[in-house]
């Protein structure tokens, strides 16, 4: 495959094209933001805590927030979401303009301004990662994956390179306005895709409810879980370099602020060139391969650039660290992708990416306080050796999975009309389901059955059990509870290939001419709410 293939996505897929532009935008003007904020925070305190706390306000509302707008992404009209979070990046912008040119600005207020920039992250991120399967096909999902990792490197070098003219030209409010209309012309791009609505009877799902399934889904996805792990570990391990490469830059030989800049920028030309070169190496090695040998080479390339603390070495080497960094980010997000259906991605990659955050907060202060023991050097090596021996002790775990999983949905036949009254928010609702197996088979059914848990419970389902009839020797008795009835048919609507496979297992065990019987019980509203059983 020819380089040119990375850029199929956006030469071939108008819909992806437009968005990928508006998110350049969006992250071009958050990076100056960002730039602009922490600069004019020295002007308005003299604090270095107040300085500090600049980037801890950019950031803190991916990690705090980011599940409950995975959630609105997932509830509401995906277009309208992304649209609005421009529209608020854009509001915001404009109130910062407003009080600096006003002089009402002060640095409280610049926080909770900044505070205000990361929640148009915070939201913007989960839905675009959830749109992106939605409008390329599973072949080019790779491809759109590294175009926005390159969209992200690429507003990392540019941003602060315009945001650092402007401050030096005109100030920084030129930078804000320059947010603003990049906002805008962003909002427009998104206004301009035409989406086709959610076919759905059903009203919305409830927004504490939606986070519920949201963290369900992740709990009882064993893939999934392993991705989250990998994920939070790898940006533990990475966040040495990141945090602490002003430390590192200083001490090279000859270095300075404008070796910190140009470090920063040989890090984004590393992860741009490798996304390009990512058509061409997934055709030899698979996401497993990536993972690992990304992450040998971050440690021992991070090694090698305190150890041998020259500019002339350091440059080249961040080069090689922004492409393992990438390889290894990339790898990690296509998997969490491909092991989530349509209607919980957004909640999904809103968990991701919390445990992306959660990682690199968690490494800073780790490696932060390491250095102040051992000197910046030692922390990363350190950082390397725990990056290393993360690898060896999670060997066995697997990103790829095997055989990709297929969540494409399945219409499945919808339960007989009640014969009583039954309202949408009625419940809760008990589903059993009666098997009569050969006794001989119990161990192989248990193990389909406990798969089955596990799917029903990513499906929304609160409790689940299964019990066998002590007078009838393999007449087995499953047992799973909704909600409301509603949530009992919008999880009928969430019926996947996948499930429809594992269903076709659990019916190849049961025995006799009729299938096996299924009843449905709705909850008294006359008589006290009983507490749930337990699942087993």
């Amino acid at each position: 495959m020819s380089t040119p293939a990375a850029f199929a996505p956006l030469v071939e897929n108008r819909v992806f094209r437009g968005l990928w532009i508006a998110s350049l935008a969006a992250n071009l003007a958050m990076w100056m933001h960002d730039v602009a904020a922490a600069w004019l925070m020295t002007s308005l305190s003299t604090s270095p805590v107040m300085v500090a706390l600049v980037a801890t306000a950019a950031s803190a509302p991916v990690f705090l927030l980011g599940l409950p707008f995975g959630a609105l992404a997932d509830i509401v009209d995906r277009r309208r979401f992304f649209a609005a979070t421009q529209l608020w990046v854009t509001i915001n912008a404009l109130a910062l303009l407003a009080t600096l040119t006003t002089g009402t600005l002060s640095a409280p207020l610049l926080l909770l301004l900044t505070f205000g920039n990361g929640l148009g992250l915070a939201m913007r991120w989960p839905v675009f990662a959830a749109v992106v399967p939605q409008i390329v096909t599973r072949d080019q999902m790779p491809q759109a994956l590294a175009l926005n990792g390159i969209s992200m490197n690429l507003s990392r070098v540019v941003g602060p390179m315009v945001a650092g003219a402007l401050l030096a030209a005109t100030g920084a409010a030129a930078v804000f306005a320059c947010n603003a209309l990049l906002a805008i012309a962003s909002f427009v791009l998104v206004l301009r895709w035409k989406t086709e609505p959610r076919a759905s009877t059903l009203p919305g799902e409830r927004f504490v409810g939606a986070m519920r399934v949201g963290l369900n889904y992740a709990a009882q996805s064993p893939r999934l879980k392993i991705i989250l792990l990998r994920i939070f570990l790898f940006f533990v391990q990475v966040a040495a370099m990141s945090s602490l490469l002003p430390l590192v830059a200083r001490g090279l030989v000859g270095g300075g602020p404008g070796t910190f800049t140009l470090m920063i920028s040989a890090l984004g030309v590393g992860a741009i060139f490798a996304a390009l070169m990512f058509p061409r190496w997934r055709a030899r090695f698979d996401r497993d391969q990536f993972v690992r040998i990304g992450l040998l080479v971050h440690a021992a390339v991070t090694s090698l650039v305190v150890a041998v603390p020259s500019v002339w070495l350091a440059l080249p080497a961040m080069v090689v660290v922004g492409m393992a960094w990438i390889s290894v980010a990339n790898s990690l997000t296509i998997s969490a992708q491909v092991a989530m259906p349509d209607w919980v991605r957004a909640r999904g990659m809103a968990i991701y990416q919390t445990a992306l955050m959660g990682g690199a907060t968690a490494g800073s202060l780790l490696w932060g306080q390491v250095a102040s023991w051992i000197g910046v050097n030692g922390a990363v090596w350190a950082a390397a050796g725990f990056g290393v021996v993360v690898l060896t002790l999670t060997r066995r775990l697997t990103v790829e999975g095997g055989r990709e999983i297929d969540f494409s949905p399945v219409n499945v036949t919808a339960p007989p009309e009640p014969q009583v009254a039954v309202a949408p928010d009625d419940g809760p609702v008990m589903v059993t389901v009666e098997y009569q197996i050969d006794p001989a088979r119990a161990v192989e059914f248990a193990a389909v059955m406990q798969r089955t848990r596990r799917a029903r419970l990513r499906q929304g389902v609160l409790s689940w059990g299964l019990f066998r009839d002590v007078a009838v020797p393999g007449r087995y008795i499953e047992y799973f509870v909704d909600e409301t009835w509603v949530e009992h048919l919008r999880r009928l609507q969430r019926f996947t290939a996948f499930d429809a496979e594992l269903r076709g297992e659990r019916l190849a065990f049961h025995q006799g001419p009729e299938p096996p019987l299924v009843r449905r019980y709705v909850g008294d509203a006359h008589l006290p709410a009983a507490d749930l059983p337990p699942v087993h």
